[in-house]
This record gives C-alpha cells, sequence and structure tokens, in this order.
C-alpha cells in the first residue's frame, strides 16, 4: 500500500497517465501522426489529420475511455457487494447475457437494419439475465443464493452462444462477426457509439455518492444496518449500477474480461480499502487500463482486445488466487 502522505498524489498521477495514454492513442495508428499534426487536427488546421483525429480516433478514445471505466466500477461495485475481492462483473451472467443477445441478432441478421440493433440487443440480455439471476435466487438479494444462479446462468448462457455460433458455420460472415464480437473490440468506433456509451457517465454519476455506504456494507450487512445503512436498498442499487455499467460496456465493445477484477484490486493493495477513494480511482484506471491494452492491440497488428485483456488478467488472478492461499 502507498505510505498516507503520498495518497493525495494518487488522483494526479492517474490522470496525468489517463492523459498521456489518450494523447498516444490519437497519436499511433496505420497513419502516425506527430505532436504537430495531432495539434493540427484536434484545431482542425490540416484536412487529413482533422478527418483522422476527429472522425476516427477521437470517437475510439472516449469509448475505449468509457468501457474501461464502466468495467472497473462494476468490478468494484461486485467486490464491494459479495465483499470479496476477488469478485467481478462476469460473476452474476451479466455479461454472458449481454454476448447472448448480441449473438442472437447477429445470427439472425438483424443488425443489417441499423447500428443501434446489436448494442440494444446486448444490453436487453444483460438485463434479462440479472432479472433471471435474482428470480432464481428467489429472495433477490441474498449473497451465496445470488452467486450459485449466476454460475449457474453463466453456463447456460454460454452454452447457448456455443449453440447459436455453431450453427453458423455455413453464413461464414455472421461466424466472422459473431466471433469479433466475442472476442472484444472497439474498432470502427464512431460518435453513434461515443453516444451509446452515454449512459455509463449517468451510472458512475449515481456510483460517486455511494462510496461511503459500501465502506459500512464492507463491515457485514448487520454492522452496515446497525450505522443506518439500508442494506436491501443499497444492495439492490448496486446490482442496478453494475448491470447498467456492465451492459453497455459490453454492447459497444463486446465482450472484455478481466478489467474489472484487475483495476478496482490493485487500486485496493495500493491505496487501501477506502470507497470514495477507491470510485474515482477505479474510473479512471480502469479508463486508463483499457486505453493500454487499446494502444497495444494496435502495435501488436490483429489481435483483437479482448484477447489482449485476459492475457493480462489470466496470469494476474492466478498470482492473486497463489498470493491468497
Amino acid at each position: 500500500m502507498i505510505p498516507s502522505r503520498y495518497l493525495s498524489w494518487a488522483m494526479p498521477a492517474t490522470i496525468l497517465v489517463l492523459l498521456v495514454l489518450a494523447s498516444l492513442s490519437l497519436m499511433i495508428g496505420d497513419m502516425a501522426l506527430s505532436p504537430v499534426r495531432l495539434w493540427q487536427g484536434l484545431l482542425r488546421q490540416e484536412e487529413m489529420a482533422t478527418i483522422v483525429v476527429w472522425q476516427i480516433r477521437v470517437p475510439r478514445m472516449i469509448v475505449a475511455m468509457l468501457v474501461g471505466a464502466a468495467l472497473s466500477a462494476s468490478g468494484l461495485v461486485m467486490q464491494a457487494y459479495f465483499r470479496n475481492s476477488l469478485a467481478s462483473p462476469g460473476l452474476l451472467g451479466v455479461s454472458s447475457g449481454g454476448a447472448a443477445g448480441a449473438v442472437v441478432v447477429l445470427a439472425c441478421g438483424l443488425t443489417a437494419y441499423s447500428l443501434w440493433v446489436l448494442p440494444l440487443a446486448a444490453v436487453a440480455g444483460a438485463f434479462v439475465a440479472t432479472l433471471a439471476v435474482i428470480a432464481l435466487a428467489r429472495h433477490g438479494t441474498g449473497t451465496e443464493r445470488l452467486l450459485l444462479a449466476g454460475i449457474a446462468l453463466n453456463a447456460l448462457l454460454g452454452a447457448v452462444t456455443s449453440f447459436v455460433l455453431s450453427r453458423q458455420t455455413a453464413v461464414f460472415n455472421r461466424q466472422t462477426q459473431i466471433l469479433y464480437w466475442l472476442l472484444g473490440g472497439l474498432e470502427d468506433r464512431t460518435w453513434e457509439h461515443v453516444l451509446m456509451a452515454a449512459p455509463i457517465v449517468l451510472a458512475a454519476a449515481l456510483l460517486w455518492p455511494l462510496g461511503r455506504p459500501m465502506d459500512l456494507l464492507s463491515l457485514g450487512a448487520a454492522e452496515a444496518q446497525s450505522l443506518g445503512v439500508d442494506v436491501r436498498a443499497l444492495r439492490r442499487r448496486l446490482l442496478a449500477l453494475s448491470t447498467v455499467l456492465t451492459a453497455v460496456a459490453t454492447a459497444v465493445a463486446g465482450t472484455v474480461g478481466f478489467v474489472g477484477l484487475i483495476v478496482p484490486h490493485v487500486l485496493r493493495l495500493l491505496v487501501g480499502p477506502e470507497h470514495r477513494r477507491l470510485v474515482p480511482l477505479s474510473l479512471l484506471g480502469g479508463a486508463a487500463f483499457v486505453l493500454a491494452c487499446d494502444l497495444l492491440t494496435r502495435c501488436v497488428g490483429d489481435i483483437r482486445l479482448g484477447i489482449v485483456t485476459a492475457l493480462v488478467g489470466g496470469p494476474f488472478f492466478l498470482w492473486l488466487l497463489r498470493r491468497q492461499a
């Protein structure tokens, strides 16, 4: 953990890292831009640089930051909800539900009608999955029942997704679309995708004031209740916010794993368990992490974002298990 005298530097340092990564994100690509040309593009002083910056890279950068912030914040919420630092947004089947919804519309060819069909289907699938988990758990907010229901639903939705994919062998283009979406990515993001991701900003704003109640919840449900927290209402709110954050992120970027596990866990190790500090840092840290991973996909070439986050997150998760053994 960072010594207490340095904790005040955590936020400025994270913002600085994010700004550096954002600048690199605007400069690096098939057409590299020097700092001078980047500035000319931002000021619309050169036509080609302006097109590259404002039509291609700025929307992609914004979507990457919003997706990273959403997944990281959702992971933080799940860790507070289950009082387990190894919890992640995928525990309750939200990501699997979003993937299943998207895969169905891709398989049916419905995405040809509108750009909005895919994200709307993904969001709908994610919310249906959450409602199904709550229904299966019966009592709605009991953590043990929710966890078991989430595991079962994840397996079921994974089977549905695999079945739909296996039936697409005769339609190569659709199969490729499904695979690319399941592996996650930020290619060809537009200002419409930025608009699709806008609910993340609202959900993050609603999460911000819940830092103190989440601190109390980490003490235990009974202790939090005795200190004036309506635990049932808080858990419902946390579950709803986590669902919105994960659903919208999945809708605009596909399946991107491990962000919600890695970022909040590392930040908790660095700055401690206080959620009033962790919430804004998780939002910024998640944005920086996904931006860094997206930059890596551009530098390496022809590799999906979900693969990069899994290559980073898989070994990290195994290290955490070994560390806590």
